[in-house]
């Protein structure tokens, strides 16, 4: 299975928010430059993270965004399932009109459990337990957080 790029965009800024020191704030331009994305996807994929209950915004001078309570204990497979817009595993539609063989399809019945099984793997998974601080520490330091802030 592949994830589509809103997706991924999403699930690493939950994993800089899951890393930030101490729950720090990060403004979404801290977390653009720490997975290498423009401003306005991952401005975006806050938007839809805050609408899911996942970070909680801090507006003003000194705001940014964190964690939630649901964001620290969020998995893999919960959040991909809300961001997964996609209604068919499968195309089913053509220009022209539907596939001929969408009745009682059962390719595309097999799709959906797969990409059901995809998910429920990663159901074990939390997010906020895949960013080492190894991992992280080159990128707090590119965007100047410091572990203590």
């Amino acid at each position: 299975m592949k994830i589509n790029a809103f997706a991924d965009v999403s699930l690493r800024a939950l994993m800089v928010l899951a890393a930030a020191p101490g729950g720090a704030l990060l403004t979404t331009q801290n977390i653009a430059d720490s997975v290498g994305t423009p401003y306005n996807h991952v401005s975006k994929a806050m938007t839809k993270l805050r609408s899911l209950g996942l970070i909680e915004v801090v507006r003003g001078r000194a705001g940014g965004s964190r964690l939630s309570h649901a964001g620290r204990v969020a998995t893999v497979g919960q959040v991909l399932r809300q961001l997964d817009t996609r209604t068919d595993a499968a195309d089913c539609a053509a220009p022209g009109g539907n596939c001929p063989l969408i009745n009682e399809c059962r390719l595309r019945a097999a799709l959906a459990r797969a990409r059901e099984a995809f998910y429920r793997e990663l159901d074990s998974v939390v997010i906020a337990d895949l960013p080492g601080s190894r991992q992280m520490a080159p990128v707090f330091d590119m965007i100047g957080l410091r572990p203590g802030l």
